[in-house]
């Protein structure tokens, strides 16, 4: 055997044995929810642990993916920037798919898609229109579609802008504000419990898809093509063997997901 067959033999050992290191030492994806609490979708339960719908997608997703996933809370009004400075890899935090955004980072196929609702008091004659809103105070949480579009089509209410849903349920819980708008299914949760008793669902806003966007959809930095696709394999696997629906139905009593 020539010395050059050895050395092209020992390189080729190399480069493998490379790979196989740089896979061996892959660091775990990223995984950046909302630190703020969005029951039913994602909290911190008595134990200190992330629990709900979107945490229980999110570890089906990666392990259909296979991949190794850290769920990893971040401010919501900081989360994209986490993500675009490389602190989280991907974002599954009932972030809708819109165009705003998409001009920043690039979005996997929708996992969930709901419409945007109305919440007032049962006792308050209220329709989800801005001409039903106007002279109301409307309380929104701040950088999410339900403010963009409150900005846009309510014009003429009063809006209060909150950290979290949380915040702004409890104000409508307490009278400072007349209506709160946000995601169906969240606020189907609220309207449900002793605190949100008070309240109904006075029905979903006007589409604009513009604004509203087109589903939710993981959030990855662009360019990241290998997490998208990861991402994109793991939600379509789920969604075609019952996965999605069997944790949706542990949740709620309809489907949320629709094409």
């Amino acid at each position: 055997m020539t010395m050059k067959s050895n050395l092209k033999k020992a390189f080729l050992a190399s480069a493998v044995l490379a790979a196989t290191g740089a896979i061996a030492q892959a660091e775990p994806v990223k995984i950046g929810v909302a630190a703020e609490p969005y029951p039913p979708f994602a909290s911190l339960d008595s134990s200190g642990q992330w629990v709900g719908w979107e945490i229980d997608v999110i570890n089906a997703v990666c392990a259909a993916a296979e991949l190794d996933c850290v769920v990893t809370p971040v401010a919501w009004d900081g989360i994209i920037p986490s993500l675009t400075g490389q602190q989280i890899d991907a974002i599954m935090a009932s972030m809708s798919i819109t165009e705003e955004r998409l001009k920043t980072i690039d979005f996997s196929d929708p996992y969930y898609n709901t419409p945007a609702v109305i919440v007032a008091d049962k006792s308050m004659n209220i329709e989800p229109t801005p001409e039903s809103l106007a002279g109301k105070v409307v309380g929104i949480q701040a950088s999410t579609i339900h403010q963009a579009y409150a900005q846009e089509h309510f014009k003429d209410s009063e809006l209060r802008v909150y950290q979290t849903q949380d915040e702004a349920n409890q104000d409508l819980f307490a009278g400072r504000i007349d209506a709160t708008q946000a995601d169906s299914i969240a606020m189907a949760d609220f309207v449900g419990s002793d605190a949100g008793g008070c309240c109904e669902i006075k029905g979903a806003v006007a589409n604009d898809e513009a604004i509203l966007g087109k589903g939710v959809g993981a959030g990855v930095r662009k360019g990241d093509s290998d997490v998208l696709a990861a991402l994109n394999k793991g939600i379509a696997a789920i969604l075609a063997d019952g996965t999605h629906a069997e944790i949706t139905s542990k949740y709620f009593t309809t489907s949320i997901y629709s094409e």
